[in-house]
């Protein structure tokens, strides 16, 4: 097999899985289903994943790698911006993140809350990682002057359950609320509703720009 076809063979044996875990759960879902789905040999995934329990690991490994990369691009700029604006800017590139791996995101934010070895790890690994990037902008805004002084554990706690559900919960979102996350208007929507949400962390008549702003 060429370099080409191997990597054919390992993102054809990645979408079946990502399909066949999201829509029959993990432990639902047999290695010959995943190969059958790909159609691919048993022995492939065995090659490339050591099992179905490596692939798992693999996606999810995958995706806070990406996940992680946007959030600390925008951490980066820290030194040279608002931390208002490099938060909302944050929050739109996960936004668009998940909207573009739209399927791998509901996997993944579901497998997390399970209680597994493989999740102990990847909180320690990339959601330890997740809390300070997120923290340390937030801290910043407090020290600005421009976020009032809070919980800031629970500021991160609403921020990321209003940055996933959309995508933890597609079924719900279409058929109880009949709004659509797969379309590409919705980002641009929610994104508008969560500035608003960030607004209210916001210390009373206090703008970017140092003046007062009158509260109506």
């Amino acid at each position: 097999m060429t370099q080409q076809s191997l990597r054919d063979t390992k993102q054809k044996i990645l979408h079946a899985a990502m399909y066949l875990f999201n829509s029959k759960g993990y432990n639902g879902t047999s290695v010959r289903e995943i190969a059958s789905r790909a159609n691919v040999n048993v022995a492939h995934i065995s090659y490339y994943f050591k099992g179905k329990g490596g692939l798992l690991e693999y996606l999810i490994s995958q995706y806070y790698e990406g996940y992680l990369e946007v959030i600390e691009k925008n951490h980066s700029q820290l030194n040279f911006g608002n931390a208002h604006n490099i938060l909302s800017k944050m929050i739109l590139d996960i936004l668009n993140y998940q909207h573009e791996n739209r399927q791998l995101s509901r996997l993944v934010y579901r497998e997390v809350t399970l209680d597994s070895v493989l999740i102990r790890e990847v909180m320690t690994t990339y959601l330890t990682k997740e809390k300070y990037f997120i923290k340390s902008v937030i801290d910043q805004g407090i020290q600005e002057g421009y976020y009032r002084k809070g919980i800031v554990s629970h500021m991160i706690i609403q921020l990321r359950s209003l940055l996933h559900m959309p995508y933890l919960q597609p079924q719900y979102m279409s058929e109880v609320l009949h709004i659509q996350p797969h379309e590409a208007y919705f980002v641009h929507q929610y994104y508008k509703e969560l500035k608003f949400w960030l607004n209210t962390l916001r210390v009373e008549n206090h703008s970017l720009d140092g003046k007062l702003l009158a509260i109506r």
